[in-house]
């Protein structure tokens, strides 16, 4: 059956292994197990976005909970950060997000969080994934009187609200602030309205009603034209979009522009040096940010550290070399000083934070940073032997390098969570970027496609 966790969770097509019921509710087995407790039984929160599937991985993973001796906590739509706040907050063993994130409806995953609020690390991964495909399970199970039982908490998106607004500095207001934000159809659809409407700003949501099927449907962090659209129409001072599980935060500039990742990376980063606050001067991004942003590091004079791809990567990273901030162009940021994990909404708050703070509108912040011009082309790939072994792709790969030297770069990489490979080029120019990266792409589709 091969392997279940990728870079982050288990992933797959909804009611399909390996998310379907059966392994949704042995890992809720495995987990109790795991984590039992001895003087109480072990406390999982369980949280979802909007997919439809949610509903079925939810009562099979409470199933398996409470047949292993464990009591599950049912927060119900939640964004996966809030979830890892309900994870700490509740002082929970562990925290199970049902989601795929920013993946169109017909998948789902499932991402753990450890008791601390952290994701979980590799090695206790593979205890769970041994257990779940052991076969073991049914032989652990206590008799009906240890058996667990199920809570539904009903407040738990009030609290996350309450959370975020104490991240949000108490000498700035966002009165009068007109911000439209896009929820992807997605778990922020509640939170993100009502927080930045009780903060004083003027709200407008678009793509805020989920039907279990429109999750981020042409809507969201991946597809940012309505919300472009509609900012200039209005005259809004920010458009502010989120993924489907609401840990991404793209934004858009009172212009209609879009605002990359390392961009916001660097406005925020530069807020925190001005006031003392990025430890050790230090931002932590992966090898798939921006040249761009690693020359402005250089521009304003602090250090930067370019990790594997994932934020759990990032995490790491962050926390052995001492930064309080990093994060993901894909609009993934961890704020260390306020929460354990990336977070959409409390991106955006300290982006608007560093807004008011430079007195500058966001497109000016944007253009501390040059992006360089860089082309993404996914491939749908049958297989995923080492590159190194797939002479015609390694060749293409080397005279691409050979061609850019010190004015670009190439990154070729397997998705960890698609049978997919991602391929990066960055070069002085469009035309050139373009035409290296498509040459690569094509070798890769000839040979692995």
């Amino acid at each position: 059956m091969g392997k279940l966790f990728g870079t982050d969770g288990i992933r797959g097509e909804a009611n399909r292994y390996p998310m379907d019921s059966a392994v949704a509710f042995s890992v809720g087995q495995a987990i109790t197990h795991v984590l039992r407790k001895s003087d109480r039984r072990t406390r999982v929160i369980i949280g979802k976005d909007t997919r439809i599937s949610g509903y079925m991985l939810e009562s099979s993973l409470e199933a398996g909970i409470t047949s292993m001796g464990g009591d599950p906590y049912l927060v119900g739509v939640l964004p996966t950060p809030g979830i890892a706040f309900a994870t700490f907050s509740m002082r929970a063993d562990a925290g199970i997000v049902i989601s795929a994130s920013h993946n169109p409806f017909q998948d789902n995953g499932i991402k753990i969080f450890g008791g601390g609020g952290y994701k979980l690390s590799d090695d206790l991964e593979a205890v769970l994934e041994n257990l779940v495909l052991g076969g073991q399970l049914p032989k652990l199970v206590p008799g009906v009187a240890d058996m667990g039982q199920a809570y539904r908490l009903h407040d738990m998106h009030g609290r996350y609200i309450v959370f975020l607004k104490n991240t949000f500095p108490r000498d700035l207001s966002l009165e009068g602030v007109k911000v439209v934000l896009d929820t992807a159809n997605g778990a922020t659809y509640k939170v993100a309205p009502e927080l930045f409407w009780e903060l004083g700003a003027k709200v407008e949501t678009i793509h805020n009603n989920p039907n279990g099927l429109n999750i981020n449907d042409n809507c969201g962090s991946q597809h940012t034209a309505d919300l472009r659209k509609r900012v200039v129409e209005t005259g809004a001072a920010v458009g502010l979009a989120f993924d489907g599980d609401g840990d991404r935060l793209i934004a858009v500039d009172e212009k209609g522009r879009e605002i990359t990742g390392d961009q916001i990376l660097l406005a925020c980063a530069l807020m925190l040096k001005e006031q003392g606050r990025l430890k050790n001067d230090l931002v932590v991004s992966t090898v798939m940010s921006n040249m761009g942003l690693r020359v402005a590091c250089r521009k304003y004079g602090f250090q930067h550290h370019a990790s594997k791809v994932g934020d759990r990567y990032v995490l790491e990273d962050m926390q052995r070399l001492g930064s309080v901030l990093g994060g993901e162009d894909s609009g993934h940021m961890i704020f260390l000083d306020h929460h354990t994990t990336g977070d959409g909404i409390l991106t955006a708050l300290q982006l608007l934070s560093a807004i008011i703070r430079a007195g500058k509108p966001l497109s000016e912040l944007a253009a501390q940073m040059d992006v360089y011009p860089q082309k993404l082309i996914n491939v749908d790939v049958s297989r995923k032997p080492d590159l190194a072994t797939v002479p015609e792709v390694a060749e293409a790969i080397r005279q691409v390098e050979s061609q850019l030297q010190d004015e670009g770069r190439v990154l070729v990489r397997y998705s960890g969570t698609q049978n997919m490979c991602r391929v990066m080029v960055e070069g002085p120019s469009v035309e050139l970027t373009e035409r290296y990266c498509t040459l690569i792409a094509d070798e890769l589709r000839k040979a692995l496609g």
